[in-house]
């Protein structure tokens, strides 16, 4: 799926805490994700932002509250509104979890995990295909770090994600960050995951540190990214191209250089 679509480089989640610096260094910065979220139902403030965003950089939105994993179906009400983001910017593609964030008509106020079995599987396949049915753009899906783990047994968390992207031809948002996480905190191996992801589907990555709390990693979007997840990336790209690489900082968000000092670093990990 990769090849065929547009190959944007290596960029940084869009924060409004270091614009007027994005703007400075706007060079060292190949393209933007930005929260989809933030702009539905936007003010003429967030307008004039989205607008002075889209006329500098190539815009990927990506979003946080459609709950594609919700038993009782996807509110359609939010998904006219993303659809009309979506079709404003044009992306080459946009994203969202794979996970679910209301139940029983209540936003449950995070991104938690699905159980990796058939029945799941399919109530995701079938949300998706609603939201194909608004949305033309290509949609890739994003693995999340989760604190309990409920798979359920029938299956492992790569062989539930490439089932749902095979079935709905969906691509794929890598985030290595929470692989990492997730792979220490429940003792998995991250090699046996990449065996039995449909890798060829990856079109994007995350990336960014964390820490740890009484022995548990924290995916906190607050750190420098470790020598750990530079070498998964490494890892990653050796087995296949990507279309995008994303660095996510949203705490304790240093000087824009030691941001920058990051994105050339996955710069040259993707020019080998």
């Amino acid at each position: 799926m990769n090849n065929q679509l547009e190959t944007l480089g290596i960029g940084i989640g869009y924060r409004e805490q270091f614009k007027s610096e994005l703007f400075l260094n706007k060079e060292t910065v190949d393209f933007l994700e930005i929260i989809g979220d933030r702009y539905l139902d936007s003010n003429q403030y967030l307008q004039g932002e989205l607008s002075l965003l889209a006329a500098n950089f190539p815009l990927v939105p990506h979003f946080i509250n459609l709950s594609l994993g919700s038993a009782e179906g996807i509110d359609t009400e939010y998904l006219e509104k993303l659809a009309k983001l979506v079709k404003q910017l044009d992306p080459p593609w946009w994203s969202e979890h794979l996970c679910f964030t209301k139940a029983g008509g209540i936003d449950i106020g995070h991104l938690a995990p699905l159980p990796y079995t058939k029945e799941a599987v399919d109530i995701v396949c079938s949300n998706i295909k609603q939201v194909q049915s608004y949305i033309e753009t290509p949609l890739i899906l994003e693995n999340i770090a989760y604190m309990v783990d409920i798979s359920g047994g029938e299956m492992t968390e790569a062989q539930f994600i490439g089932e749902i992207a095979e079935k709905t031809d969906c691509g794929l948002l890598l985030d290595i960050t929470n692989l990492y996480i997730n792979s220490t905190n429940h003792d998995y191996d991250i090699e046996k995951f990449l065996s039995q992801l449909p890798l060829e589907r990856i079109v994007q990555l995350h990336f960014v540190g964390g820490y740890q709390d009484d022995g548990v990693l924290i995916d906190s979007h607050s750190e420098a990214t470790p020598a750990e997840i530079w070498q998964l990336m490494t890892d990653v790209t050796s087995c296949t191209n990507v279309n995008g690489i994303i660095l996510e900082r949203d705490e304790n968000i240093p000087p824009f250089n030691e941001l920058v000092t990051e994105l050339n670093q996955a710069r040259k990990i993707v020019s080998g």
